[in-house]
């Protein structure tokens, strides 16, 4: 029998791989504990491994006709695992200067384009209007090596300025890009 610092008395099923929540103190488990100890492959698939953020505080403008350029809003990460997913969710305004003007969005994992089509546009057909540039992207990049993702963006259907990350009329905006690990 032991005795258990809520003052109950039971038998020690430790070895035996069982131990009851209501017998851990409160704080004993903590996070450099279970990255030293707990593999996170233990987590199962569809567990969120790790999150990472990026963050841009600055406007971006570009001519850039037909040809992507970065945002400058970019984040990296480390996976765990060479199955493991990241799941990509980026947020922010566009302003296509003009009417006509569309401005098109996509995601870069390192030197690679995601989808050359773009993911999101932000277009004004009769007035130039401040859009909401978000989208998410599962990816799977099969490494676990560091990976960056990086948002990019072009001027398409007629030559202008396109904006990311515009002020909103209360100040300057914050765009984000979250990278989850998603266990494979």
């Amino acid at each position: 029998m032991t005795t258990y610092f809520d003052g109950s008395t039971g038998a020690d099923t430790i070895g035996a791989n069982t131990v009851s929540t209501t017998k851990i103190v409160d704080g004993a488990v903590t996070a450099t504990k279970l990255a030293a100890g707990a593999a996170r492959s233990n987590f199962g698939a569809g567990a969120v491994l790790q999150v990472v953020q990026g963050l841009l505080t600055t406007q971006v403008s570009t001519t850039s006709f037909n040809t992507f350029v970065t945002t400058g809003l970019t984040a990296s990460i480390t996976p765990s695992s060479s199955t493991s997913k990241i799941l990509a969710t980026v947020s922010g305004t566009g302003f296509p200067g003009a009417v006509n003007v569309q401005g098109v969005f996509t995601l870069y994992r390192n030197s690679t384009n995601l989808s050359t089509n773009g993911f999101t546009t932000a277009y004004s057909a009769s007035n130039a209007v401040q859009t909401g540039v978000g989208f998410s992207y599962l990816d799977s990049p099969a490494t676990t090596s560091a990976t960056s993702y990086t948002l990019y963006f072009m001027v398409t259907n007629s030559a202008g300025t396109v904006t990311f990350n515009s002020p909103s009329g209360f100040g300057q905006g914050t765009a984000t890009i979250i990278l989850q690990e998603i266990a494979g």
